[in-house]
């Protein structure tokens, strides 16, 4: 089987979150390589499609609803 086609990148990101992430590896013992790819793995795979369940307008309606009845939704919570 041929080796996998690699991209090489260098994003710029938060610094404790890049040593967050750098952390997790080293105890887990493995590379950074390995960490990043399984969580753009996951990422793509559960995340992204999750998003597309409701539509943002319809969020952004019940949203609307939930600021407009929030003492009612308070009071119904007790």
């Amino acid at each position: 089987m041929p080796a996998k086609m690699t991209k090489k990148i260098a994003p710029e990101i938060d610094a404790e979150l890049w040593d967050e992430f750098v952390a997790v590896a080293k105890q887990n013992g493995q590379s950074q390589r390995y960490v990043l790819e399984q969580a753009l793995t996951h990422y793509l795979r559960n995340v992204v499609p999750s998003q597309h369940l409701v539509r943002p307008d319809v969020m952004a309606a019940f949203g609307r609803v939930v600021d407009r009845n929030r003492d009612l939704l308070d009071r119904l919570a007790k």
